[in-house]
């Protein structure tokens, strides 16, 4: 990652070129994936000390302002809110990947919703639904270690799903369209 310090209107000394170095990797190194470049400019302009800090990335790019009387804090506060950006951006990252994947708003018996720790992703599986009569689902079913089957009924030409139940017997799912009524 390429660092670039700028001074204006203030002597640049190595202490504070290396403190503004040394925050904005920490952040960079914490929340991006790819860091890419970091432009941090220190001015001072009569009693107050301002630090400027663009950051870039893969895709992104974060920018922070701060005046202070003080240099050093003026650096504190323009990477806390880089910081928080990052942080936004990590987070829509993580939900945005995370909305393709199925997951359960499972209810208790009670109908009362529960709570985010006991929610537990769905498993999804893309299965092909050949097109056999239940007798052949049935002896395929068993001569498999799956769980369950999904095929076209060939009687009738509905989706159907057949699987073991926990007491040993097979279930029957037969799909059918919902026919609403208009209002």
């Amino acid at each position: 990652m390429q660092i670039t310090v700028t001074f204006r209107h203030v002597d640049p000394t190595p202490a504070l070129r290396t403190y503004a170095e040394d925050k904005v990797a920490k952040v960079a190194r914490k929340y991006l994936r790819r860091p890419g470049d970091a432009h941090v400019i220190l001015g001072v302009s009569k009693q107050r000390h301002v630090a400027e800090i663009t950051l870039q990335a893969h895709h992104v790019s974060m920018f922070a302002k701060e005046t202070t009387h003080d240099l050093y804090s003026a650096i504190d506060l323009a990477v806390e809110k880089l910081e928080h950006q990052a942080q936004k951006l990590k987070a829509r990252r993580s939900e945005r990947k995370g909305a393709g994947s199925a997951r359960v708003s499972a209810s208790s018996a009670d109908g009362a919703e529960r709570p985010a720790a006991l929610r537990s992703e769905i498993e999804t599986r893309r299965v092909p639904a050949a097109s056999m009569s239940v007798d052949d689902a049935i002896g395929r079913l068993e001569r498999s270690a799956d769980e369950f089957i999904v095929f076209t009924n060939e009687a009738d030409r509905r989706l159907a799903v057949l699987y073991r139940r926990r007491d040993g017997r097979d279930g029957f799912i037969l799909a059918v369209a919902h026919q609403g009524r208009g209002l």
